[in-house]
């Protein structure tokens, strides 16, 4: 019986995982990977406070669990395929086992959203990728298309560069809608070129990409960009929104029409004892800051919940 289950190891849970762990509870932080979510994906890290320059998500994630870890957390590696939360045991169930808590904190954050056109599925790590810093290396001096116009497309295009020799940003508006900082930093870099107004309409390629299909939203002309003969393949890296991770949970929490967990300023759900932190509730900001302090929110007020039973 842990006092706290934290399920999800992002930023949100790891900060959870520590605020629980330095109150002398007993928690417990089920992540079915590595730790870090979103934010051990992402290749430089410059607006959370105090973070060394040139910093690493990867590295920051470390140092959170690191942190936990030093005050008694422990990580649970497994993947949470049902929950029980109406009762006053939370019962969860994992592939490995099953857990019960006095609390819960849901963590999950969210997951890259597919393009969700022809030929995606199918060449899915032979050729399209959600991840740069995990596959960049794989393009060295080939294309890649960067599908999106949000801060962590123009991020990945940014971190793509060091490796591809040409980065194609496809965006359905005509404006990024990125921060003005970051959108200055991609449109200098000579390796990126924007394509503007188009969305991909299909990925061709038979083992691997091949060729991808663009769309003019205005014109409604269609273009096709084969990989070239000495080449054979490129890279597609669509970063167009994340889904919150959330399905476990329904019909149990109140989330809104996209998914999302409705939680209060204190993190609390409609359910007694249980909360939800970081990405996967709704809210205004998603980034490392603002998913640490929610994890933090999450476990001072799951301590008070055990305490009083409010």
């Amino acid at each position: 019986m842990y006092d706290i289950a934290v399920i999800g190891a992002g930023p949100a849970g790891l900060a959870a995982g520590l605020y629980a762990a330095r109150a002398k509870l007993n928690v417990a932080i089920f992540e079915k990977l590595g730790e870090g979510g979103q934010l051990a994906i992402t290749a430089d890290i410059e607006n959370y406070p105090g973070a060394q320059e040139g910093v690493t998500g990867a590295e920051l994630a470390h140092r959170m669990k690191e942190q936990a870890l030093h005050f008694g957390a422990k990580i649970v590696k497994d993947t949470i395929n049902a929950v029980e939360l109406a009762g006053k045991v939370k019962k969860i169930t994992g592939a490995k086992e099953r857990y019960e808590a006095k609390t819960v904190i849901i963590a999950n954050g969210g997951k890259a959203r597919p393009i969700g056109c022809p030929g995606e599925a199918e060449l899915a790590g032979k050729g399209v990728s959600y991840c740069a810093t995990c596959d960049a290396n794989f393009f060295q001096d080939l294309e890649v298309f960067v599908i999106g116009g949000g801060d962590s497309a123009l991020d990945e295009a940014m971190y793509l560069t060091k490796f591809a020799r040409k980065v194609y940003i496809v965006h359905r508006r005509d404006e990024f809608r990125a921060a003005k900082s970051i959108q200055e930093k991609a449109l200098k870099n000579p390796k990126i070129e924007v394509v503007w107004d188009s969305v991909v309409q299909e990925i061709k390629g038979d083992g691997v990409v091949e060729s991808i299909v663009l769309k003019n939203v205005k014109t409604g002309e269609i273009k096709e960009h084969p990989a070239s003969e000495d080449d054979g393949t490129f890279g597609i890296f669509p970063f167009i929104g994340f889904d919150p991770v959330s399905e476990i949970y329904k019909g149990q929490v109140t989330m809104d029409g996209s998914g999302y967990i409705v939680a209060d300023e204190n993190m609390k759900t409609n359910l007694p004892g249980v909360f939800a932190a970081g990405d996967i509730r709704v809210k205004a900001l998603r980034q490392v800051v603002t998913a640490a302090a929610d994890g933090a929110i999450a476990a001072v007020m799951a301590e008070k919940y055990i305490e009083h039973g409010e």
